[in-house]
């Protein structure tokens, strides 16, 4: 809904990747978020995280539109303005503009009408076109290696090995730990090893 589907989107308030993972939600939830790796910007990894967290949120209020009312405006927020409107729902919580900011109450909406239109595009006369699922293979590098190298090793532009690891803030794998598998299209990271 905020992020069209880049894995480098970035809001006002600092919301990073695909899901719009805030720092410490991501980091609750399982994703790296330092100076030389952000896995809120993996679409594989911030994906799985932002399930957990739905479930978990889910978990918290019962209710599928309180959970994600809570994904977008944060669960303190939501708990705060079910108490504060004494209603239990999300559709009469947000019946007045008093007690949620209008980009909660209209995120839940959004998100429903995404699903709707992406179950049936046709129905709201939007024209589909397959793509291609997006494959990749896998190398392990170490840590400390120059996203440059991989491109070098694997005769594919800087920008394309870039384009597939977006978690990577540095150009580099991170300068300390353990190794750590990059994304390299596919083809390429046959004789990554020896090379």
């Amino acid at each position: 809904i905020e992020s069209a589907f880049k894995p480098t989107a970035v809001s006002r308030a600092k919301a990073r990747g695909v899901w719009q993972f805030m720092r410490g939600t991501a980091i609750e939830n399982g994703l790296a978020a330092d100076w030389y790796l952000d896995e809120r910007a993996d679409p594989e990894k911030a994906t799985a995280a932002a399930a957990k967290y739905l479930k978990t949120l889910y978990g918290m209020f019962g209710d599928w539109h309180l959970a994600m009312a809570s994904y977008n405006g944060g669960p303190g927020r939501v708990q705060r303005a079910l108490r504060a409107s004494r209603q239990s729902d999300f559709w009469s919580l947000t019946a007045s503009t008093r007690y949620l900011p209008r980009e909660t109450r209209d995120y839940v909406p959004k998100l429903i009408a995404a699903a709707l239109v992406g179950k049936d595009p046709a129905r709201y006369g939007i024209d589909v076109r397959a793509t291609t699922p997006w494959t990749f293979d896998s190398v392990q590098v170490e840590s400390n290696v120059p996203l440059a190298a991989v491109a070098t090793v694997t005769g594919v532009p800087l920008d394309t090995i870039r384009d597939y690891n977006p978690q990577y803030l540095r150009g580099m794998t991170p300068p300390t730990g353990a190794a750590v598998w990059l994304r390299v299209p596919v083809g390429t990271a046959e004789g990554f090893d020896s090379a």
